[in-house]
């Protein structure tokens, strides 16, 4: 059995129809139990997003939480978590991340507020905060178990996931495709896998650069992020416009595709409809997870270190 195939076969486990529900269904609940919290304070949330507390309490400024929150999304998740999840489950696969992200978006509330309000201070000055401190401080010490399984996992699905090692290969597979499509450069092999000389130079750059911003901490990377990210986020936009403006004229027949496919894949590739709407869902709101991030349990821990003294003011900050 090949790794690939192992990888594979371990998706095939996490991303199946209990995760999957569980995740809808934690999602709707909040979303009822919040009145539609993210309709509700849609207006609110656009404020907090640049409005600061001047007296807040925490490290960093709430927006530069959430610019640190939207680096490990923006690209990563919303330009290769798409493209995946159209190449895995079809184009209704994009309506099923549109829905996962709606009642996501009630999650989030709730991971932000919790983030907050159960964070701690170990030093003065310095906040501690995420999943595994509101699991131990909120449901009791006796729940400490799950918060340290969390933690692991959490590590895990950094390193496999939502951050290191997709964000690295997403940036060397396009710096490959740029600078040596035909892989000429080629200086030696790893089994099936060929080092190239654009390998090594993206390589030493990114570490360099990651290690100038993490080597900094909570601060540094935040300072950061308030200044890339809204570059990142504006460059997405402009792009994404240029290229709907540019085919106008295949919109409406593509959102009858992503439609017609969400609910109806054989009407679209003519393959049996359980099996092929199964992983229409299944990518659809795996990826879509991917890219909003919402129960994850990277956000909170940079939510708990936004200055602020209202856990709710948080958790609507987008």
């Amino acid at each position: 059995m090949t790794f690939e195939s192992i990888i594979n076969t371990v998706d095939g486990w996490v991303w199946g129809w209990v995760l999957i529900g569980l995740i809808l269904a934690v999602g709707l609940y909040l979303t009822v139990r919040t009145r539609f919290v993210q309709v509700r304070y849609l207006g609110r949330a656009l404020k907090y997003m640049v409005k600061n507390e001047d007296d807040g309490v925490g490290e960093v400024s709430s927006f530069g939480a959430l610019c640190t929150v939207l680096s490990a999304t923006i690209g990563t998740g919303n330009i290769v978590g798409v493209a995946t999840a159209i190449v895995a489950g079809g184009p209704g696969a994009l309506l099923w991340m549109l829905v996962a992200a709606f009642f996501g978006m009630a999650t989030k509330y709730a991971e932000g507020v919790l983030a907050v309000k159960f964070r701690e201070e170990p030093t003065k000055g310095h906040f501690l905060g995420g999943p595994f401190y509101y699991i131990e401080n909120g449901l009791g010490k006796k729940w400490k178990w799950m918060a340290k399984l969390f933690a692991f996992f959490g590590a895990v699905a950094g390193l496999l996931g939502i951050g290191t090692m997709t964000q690295v290969n997403g940036i060397y597979e396009a710096a490959q495709n740029l600078f040596d499509y035909d892989k000429k450069g080629v200086l030696f092999t790893l089994g099936p896998i060929e080092i190239t000389l654009t390998t090594v130079i993206v390589s030493v750059v990114v570490t360099f650069c990651a290690a100038l911003v993490i080597i900094g901490g909570i601060k540094r990377i935040a300072k950061v992020s308030e200044i890339v990210v809204p570059f990142m986020a504006v460059t997405y936009i402009v792009f994404a416009l240029i290229i709907l403006i540019g085919n106008y004229k295949a919109i409406p027949e593509s959102l009858g595709l992503i439609f017609r496919s969400a609910f109806d894949p054989s009407a679209v590739g003519g393959a049996i409809t359980g099996l092929l709407l199964k992983t229409v869902i299944q990518k659809g709101v795996g990826r879509g997870i991917f890219s909003n991030e919402a129960g994850l349990g990277s956000a909170p821990i940079a939510a708990a270190s936004a200055k602020t003294k209202d856990p709710v003011r948080q958790g609507t900050s987008p």
